[in-house]
């Protein structure tokens, strides 16, 4: 990695008109019944999603940064009569207040290349490693490492093998690199840690 200057703010537009959030989850592997943490939720489109797949024996923890869009995703929840998703304000880069090995599936949309620019990548896998359970789903949604594309600069962007190794250094195996709409990729890993 080249020595690159901190302060990239990620707090851009919503992706909900060019990401299809079932689709994302579907390839993701989501499912009836799981627990699932949408890290870095902006406005919360894929946790709602997601509130629908896991159901009443299901969980959702939508947790970002910015109080302002976890305030728009509790008062969104609770207008729509949604019990199963929780949302909190949380810096990723610190303590992600979940218990170790709690979550099946988790999705990081549009929010990594941020953490690789500010030099966070390191507290902030260590964390989303923690909190996945041994074999549970880590998926990283990004924009295509393409010119002419909506998305962050160019010099910011990975490519599915940036995702990939950064993936496999904190212990989740990838094990698939799909094309999830015209703009984004979705790298997948499965946590390997020990129990």
């Amino acid at each position: 990695m080249s020595e690159r200057k901190k302060g990239h703010v990620h707090h851009g537009k919503s992706t909900k008109g060019v990401l299809n959030p079932d689709k994302v989850l579907t390839i993701a592997g989501l499912k009836s019944g799981d627990i699932f943490l949408d890290a870095g939720c902006g406005d919360g489109y894929i946790s709602f999603a997601a509130s629908t797949i896991v159901g009443d024996k299901g969980k959702v923890y939508a947790m970002d940064v910015y109080p302002e869009s976890i305030e728009n995703v509790k008062q969104e929840a609770q207008e729509k009569g949604i019990e199963n998703l929780e949302a909190k304000i949380v810096d990723l880069t610190d303590k992600i207040p979940l218990n170790d090995d709690s979550i099946d599936l988790c999705i990081m949309a549009n929010v990594l290349h941020g953490f690789v620019e500010n030099d966070e990548t390191v507290d902030v896998m260590k964390e989303i490693s923690r909190v996945i359970k041994p074999e549970g789903i880590f998926a990283v949604v990004e924009f295509k490492k393409m010119e002419g594309i909506p998305g962050p600069p160019m010099d910011i962007r990975l490519a599915t093998q940036d995702v990939e190794d950064i993936l496999a250094q904190y212990g989740f195996e990838p094990v698939s690199a799909s094309e999830v709409g015209p703009y984004h990729y979705l790298v997948k890993g499965i946590n390997k840690k020990e129990n």
